[in-house]
């Protein structure tokens, strides 16, 4: 039998994106472990924004990316753009007492351009608005992410852009080309864990106490907070346990701890990845990533929590963490 050499690339390809899906897991991705498909960034994005002031209207359009990067083994690319509209906090309403972080922000807005297949260079064309009061609008960043699209959820990620509307002049349309960037993370809310391990047991305690973000003020609907903990080992996720459903409010207390039985060898390399959504209950599709907080082997505050939960004798210990989107 003889196998001609698109079939092969084919091959390759399905290969690749199977390895992809299974190397992390449905529905996890490790925001500080690092990815590959980030180490280098090419390309461009045009894009316009304006604010009707007679409508109080923020307006976003996608127009095109140009020079996008194409994959190793099919030398294409399924890309699409993904929109986040990002608010923070104004100076004068923070709280008296209990702060929180100056850099805290949420996501106002999110939308998804159509996506071109097998273009490196594609024109989209897709417009977004939404209902913005003027005095928002120099509080807001539009994040854009360009990916690559992946019929099994894991979308490649190709570059970003992020602009500041404080920065901009947006009473009129206008046109903006940028080159993309590597992804940064935005901290959207804190999220206080307590961790204990007891070794006797084999037992490894995750307590999911609080979590601290701003809720939407413009949001009529009744919206909900649950968390998703999973444990992967080798970043293969072994298995996952979910809390209850809370009503958001900017210090949403849970009190729960989730039990995990975990080996020795498994628990000297096993990842935790905390991720935290919110429902609303007059959606159909109503689920939305609201941030991830992932304990790794690298040198952040998350792995010295996990440090010192492995040197303590059967005590918990608790430690604020950042929600990361």
């Amino acid at each position: 039998m003889t196998i001609s050499v698109p079939q092969v690339e084919k091959l390759h390809e399905e290969a690749w994106r199977l390895s992809r899906c299974l190397s992390m897991g449905s529905h996890v991705e490790l925001p500080s472990l690092g990815n590959p498909l980030e180490e280098e960034v090419n390309g461009s994005l045009r894009f316009s924004l304006y604010y009707d002031q007679l409508q109080s209207r923020l307006v976003v359009t996608v127009l095109e990316a140009r020079g996008l990067p194409v994959r190793d083994f099919s030398r294409s690319v399924d890309p699409f753009v993904r929109v986040r509209l990002l608010w923070a906090r104004h100076d004068n309403e923070e709280e008296k007492g209990e702060q929180s972080s100056p850099s805290l922000q949420c996501v106002l807005h999110e939308w998804q351009s159509r996506m071109v297949k097998d273009s490196s260079s594609p024109t989209f064309g897709d417009q977004f608005s939404c209902y913005m009061e003027e005095e928002d609008v120099p509080h807001t960043t539009v994040r854009f992410e360009v990916r690559d699209f992946d019929k099994f959820s894991r979308h490649g990620f190709l570059g970003e852009v992020r602009v500041s509307l404080c920065d901009m002049k947006i009473s009129n349309p206008l046109e903006v080309l940028e080159d993309l960037q590597t992804s940064q993370k935005d901290m959207v809310g804190e999220v206080l864990l307590s961790l204990k391990y007891l070794h006797t047991l084999q037992r490894l305690e995750v307590g999911l106490l609080k979590i601290r973000a701003l809720p939407q003020q413009s949001k009529k609907d009744k919206v909900r907070l649950y968390a998703r903990i999973s444990v992967l080992c080798n970043q293969f996720k072994l298995r996952h346990q979910k809390s209850t459903a809370k009503t958001l409010c900017e210090m949403t207390v849970f009190n729960e701890v989730m039990m995990f039985t975990l080996p020795d060898p498994q628990i000297r390399a096993c990842c935790i990845v905390v991720s935290v959504y919110e429902i609303h209950a007059a959606r159909k599709s109503s689920k939305r990533l609201v941030g991830q907080v992932t304990f790794g082997k690298g040198k952040g505050s998350e792995d010295e929590h996990w440090r010192l939960m492995m040197r303590s004798i059967c005590q918990p210990i608790a430690k604020w963490h950042p929600l990361l989107i």
